[in-house]
Formats: structure tokens, sequence, C-alpha cells
């Protein structure tokens, strides 16, 4: 298993009248998860697509609101991933407030389609030997 955390802060733009994070915005947050945790690992999207010519699309994103979070409020966004990816790989998230409550959790499930062909492949070797020592 491999675990990541990341901060966000909610920016006024990011709210909704009542000042809680607009729910819309709660899938960037997934994406700064999970690129984040790339990056960590010594990899980034943008590696990825460029020099491997692999994209990672959403198939699927599944979230829970559990409580508001806040305009100006420092969100921690946990961002795990629980399998070797095969055909497909799938980011599970948690997001807690300063007070270290649960706001929102979920999942999101990505295929991998390479570029030059947009024929969906398995999960490259370049990923899978940065992931694979994770799980030994």
């Amino acid at each position: 298993m491999i675990t990541s955390k990341t901060t966000h802060r909610v920016r006024y733009a990011e709210t909704d009248q009542m000042g809680y994070l607009y729910h819309g915005h709660y899938a960037l947050l997934y994406e700064i998860g999970r690129v984040e945790m790339l990056r960590e690992l010594g990899r980034s999207y943008a590696t990825l697509e460029s020099r491997e010519g692999v994209m990672m699309p959403v198939m699927s994103m599944n979230q829970r609101f559990i409580r508001p979070a806040h305009y100006d409020e420092v969100l921690t966004i946990t961002t795990t991933l629980r399998h070797v990816p095969e055909q497909t790989i799938t980011f599970h998230f948690e997001i807690h407030n300063e007070q270290g409550k649960l706001v929102n959790g979920g999942s999101i499930k990505l295929c991998f389609v390479e570029v030059a062909t947009q024929r969906r492949v398995s999960a490259p070797e370049y990923l899978l030997q940065i992931i694979r020592p994770y799980f030994e």
C-alpha cells in the first residue's frame, strides 16, 4: 500500500454562497492528491504522457460528503493506492479539516490509454517499476 498526504487551502473562489467548499471542487482535490502522490514517487503525469505516451482518463468516481469544508480552511488530502495496477488504477481519498475531522472520502478509477493510438493498454512498466516495491 502507498499513502501520500498533501494540503490545500480553500480559496474564496472555491466556495458557494454558504462559504462551504463547493461540492464540484472535490474532484479537483482528488486530482491534486493523485498528482502529488506520483510526484512524491519521482514521476509526474506530464512525463507519463510526454515520455511514455500514456494518458490516464477517469472511468468512475465515488465520493461521500461527511461535513462541509470552509473558506480559508487548510485541508489534508490523504491519497492511498491499495493495489498494484493492471488494466486500471484506483486511488482512494480521505480529506480532513484542520481539526482532523473527516470532511470527504472517496475513490477514483482510471484506465491507461496510449496517446498515439487512443487505445486502452495495461499499466505501463514505467509506472509499475516505482509502485511494485511498496507491495512486496
